[in-house]
């Protein structure tokens, strides 16, 4: 009788054509039933090898009676263990073609043990999940017409624990998976963001590599507890209807002992060493590498449930000379350009294969240079990703944020030619870990002025990237107005809450979030210019920006005026695009949020007369450093002036219907 994932000659033969991206059903440890009894199942690719054994607790790490056996030339091996259980420990001796014993952690492994040990553990994948309202909505409608505003996570420094609580069973002040599916699941459905994107979770030696260097990438971190746990913080995550995006990271991998390193004595998963940041690169030339990888996003796509994976460092995997500033060293493919051609195919492989597995999921590609259609189907030449990281906008942004206020005006443009090329990509606007490290300042500590005009300038960055077309991304700390940089070792300063202004930015958080959730204006047009208008870019003089956001609804508007400059202005004219009454349903200098108070509280009636390129114009008062935010309450056929009865439209203000 045929036992379940069987390493069959079809499922061998999928992996070394790179086509098999369910090979962790079949490759790694696995539990069976034999004539021997209950056991695990062994099966590694390891080929040249001499030969290959599997140790752990279960033979007390004597390493001297589980050989295994070649599965032909396949280069796999496979063996059976009767008696080993689940959360047991062990490693594959492979001895090279020297005669070296190498000892490897599985590629394949579900759970590792917590460092600084090394080994792999047995684990089952079965969990009871408990998201099928989550997983059935996931699959109505389009992601593109949906609310994205991202909060990046470090789970590992979100929160900690700042004793050692001796009724824990660990030593660590690490928050478990399960601790983070309470506290981190409640505070992001309160604050208001749609999904929660974690910094890598699979399994990494090192800490300060913030995940990005992993050992075993079918295992999520045993810091924070089992598989299940993880499970568990997922299921709760989407429970409370939030997504969940993962970092993942198929450009590069560390080069500790005993992960995919020389990992039968000689290059296998690797193609060179990376010259930037040390760790080697996978080879894409390798089907069973590209079966190893697809098939690892697969993984935690169908395994875990997962909603989106953000892939790291692309640009480093499109550029065959990415780091090499040597040109004597430089290298060039068979069309004499720079571009690494088979890392395209890869990245091409894997958005088809996800695409036509979970069609209601999406890719991320974190892509900084101004390679084309990165968002654009591979059938027509593009990458295949859903989204992709506007570094543009980010770098355009922060560098006019703390720019001192005398200065700003020579500058507009940073704030404008963002809009030039909007829609070239579907873009996600990120304010990412990466912008608050290495002595960049945190996003407060880039702003200048007194205290007060740096809580301003935060709040109206943030209300910016909000109204801006394009999805949203913040990395935690930000919603606090945390002055000192991110530190992966600690947790956030909480603490700063106790605080009347950092309390009043979080306030200002919660509230732009869930405003933003509910003004379909602000996203259901998002990536196409239909869904934006400017009404004035060019008034550098002033630092002030107006611009409306369309939703399908053509009565469904907001009407969006930026000012960058510490100055009000009373009767400022801005033209809108109706006639009829206009109410201000959002405003960044609410004195609640820390501001000065200077709002719009009354209704605005509209006036005849061109202004902006619109042939109606309301008169306000402007928030300095701040933003404004209108829409249109009652229509007219005519100006304020006439008599005909005005027609009832929509103006929402916290999701409520006026």
């Amino acid at each position: 009788m045929l036992r379940e994932n069987q390493l069959t000659e079809s499922k061998l033969r999928g992996f070394h054509e790179g086509k098999d991206f369910y090979c962790y059903e079949s490759l790694g440890a696995h539990k069976e039933y034999r004539d021997e009894g209950e056991g695990y199942r062994f099966a590694v690719w390891a080929p040249l090898a001499k030969s290959v054994r599997v140790t752990g607790q279960f033979d007390d790490w004597k390493g001297e009676s589980f050989y295994m056996r070649p599965l032909g030339s396949s280069g796999v091996w496979e063996t059976f263990v009767p008696g080993a259980h689940e959360g047991m420990l062990y490693k594959y001796m492979v001895e090279t073609p020297a005669g070296e014993i190498l000892y490897k952690a599985d590629p394949f492994a579900f759970s590792a043990e917590e460092r600084p040990g090394t080994a792999s553990r047995l684990t089952e994948l079965f969990y009871d999940w408990q998201d099928g309202v989550w997983m059935r909505g996931r699959k109505q409608g389009s992601h593109f017409e949906k609310p994205l505003n991202i909060y990046e996570v470090h789970l590992g420094s979100w929160r900690r624990h700042g004793n050692k609580d001796e009724k824990r069973k660990d030593t660590s002040d690490f928050y478990t998976y399960r601790e983070l599916a309470e506290e981190l699941t409640a505070y992001v459905k309160d604050i208001g963001y749609t999904h929660v994107e974690f910094m890598p979770v699979m399994e990494h030696p090192f800490d300060g590599s913030w995940g990005y260097q992993i050992t075993g990438y079918y295992a999520p971190t045993s810091r924070h507890g089992t598989p299940a746990d993880f499970k568990y913080l997922i299921d709760r995550l989407h429970q409370a209807g939030i997504g969940v995006i993962l970092d993942w990271v198929p450009g590069h991998f560390c080069r500790d002992a005993h992960g995919l390193c020389q990992f039968n004595g000689s290059q296998l998963y690797e193609s060179e060493e990376h010259v930037e940041w040390g760790t080697f690169k996978f080879d894409y030339e390798r089907p069973e590498v590209c079966s190893f990888l697809i098939g690892n996003a697969v993984y935690w796509l169908k395994e875990y449930h997962v909603d989106g994976i953000r892939v790291d460092g692309v640009s480093s995997m499109l550029y065959l000379n990415y780091g090499i500033n040597d040109d004597s060293k430089k290298r060039y493919n068979e069309k004499g350009g720079e571009e690494d051609l088979v890392a395209q195919g890869f990245l091409q492989d894997l958005n088809k294969t996800v695409g036509e597995l979970f069609p209601d999921v999406f890719t991320i590609a974190e892509e900084s240079t101004a390679w084309p259609l990165v968002t654009y189907p591979p059938e027509e030449g593009g990458l295949g990703f859903h989204y992709k990281w506007d570094m543009g906008w980010m770098n355009d942004t922060l560098r006019y944020c703390a720019l001192d206020f005398p200065f700003r005006d020579g500058s507009h443009q940073l704030l404008t030619f963002s809009m030039m090329y909007a829609f070239n990509e579907n873009f996600i606007l990120p304010l990412s870990h990466d912008e608050v490290v290495h002595g960049k300042c945190s996003l407060i500590g880039r702003m200048p002025g007194d205290y007060w005009r740096q809580f301003a300038g935060l709040r109206l960055l943030l209300m910016y990237q909000m109204f801006h077309s394009g999805a949203k991304m913040n990395f935690m700390g930000n919603e606090i107005g945390q002055f000192i940089e991110w530190r992966f070792y600690e947790s956030l300063e909480w603490f700063l809450l106790d605080y009347e202004a950092h309390a009043k930015h979080q306030s200002f958080v919660r509230e732009v979030n869930h405003f933003y959730r509910n003004q379909p204006s602000l996203w259901e047009e998002n990536y196409a210019w239909d869904g934006y208008e400017w009404l004035d870019a060019d008034n550098w003089q002033q630092s002030i920006l107006v611009f409306k956001r369309q939703a399908k609804d053509p009565d469904d508007f907001t009407v969006i005026l930026l000012n960058f400059q510490p100055h009000t202005y009373q009767n400022f004219k801005i033209g809108v695009p109706e006639h009829g009454t206009y109410l201000e349903i959002f405003n960044s200098d609410e004195q609640k949020f820390g501001g000065s108070g200077h709002t719009n509280p009354n209704p605005l009636t509209s006036k005849k007369g061109m202004y902006h390129g619109q042939e109606q114009y309301i008169e306000i008062v402007v928030p300095p450093i701040g933003a404004a935010v209108f829409a249109l309450r009652e229509k007219n056929s005519e100006p304020s002036s006439d008599k005909q009865q005005p027609k009832k439209t929509r103006a929402r203000k916290g999701g409520q219907t006026n």
